[in-house]
């Protein structure tokens, strides 16, 4: 399993935070400041977007630091996705990111089958 791949199964390599980050591309943090202020409807500033990845030592955005119910239930159950969870089937926390993102579903079926095979 890659290690950019978050608890929830979103790849944090085409997160706009990371590539902002990787990047120091400041256009890109304005941008993303705005789209998810509006999104969230929250005060997030460009200087909000830096991030390593969910999973990655080093910095994180505000909210997968500190506000994302999914990392942090991850974190609590000391899992390495929400995939080797064997709530996944039926968790509420996870489930609106799997529904909507064939891939992220995808990325946690290949970390579950990684898990059976250790």
């Amino acid at each position: 399993m890659k290690a950019m791949i978050g608890y929830c199964g979103l790849d944090c390599e085409r997160c706009d935070a990371y590539l902002a980050t990787i990047h120091d591309d400041q256009a890109l943090r304005e941008k993303t400041a705005k789209l998810w202020a509006e999104l969230n409807q929250a005060p997030i500033l460009p200087e909000h977007i830096n991030c390593m990845g969910c999973r990655a030592d080093g910095i994180k955005t505000v909210f997968c630091e500190h506000m994302c119910a999914i990392r942090r239930c991850a974190l609590q159950k000391g899992v390495t996705t929400c995939g080797s969870c064997p709530e996944l089937g039926n968790c509420q926390t996870v489930g609106a990111v799997i529904q909507n993102n064939p891939a992220a579903k995808k990325n946690l079926e290949g970390a579950a089958q990684l898990t059976d095979l250790t």
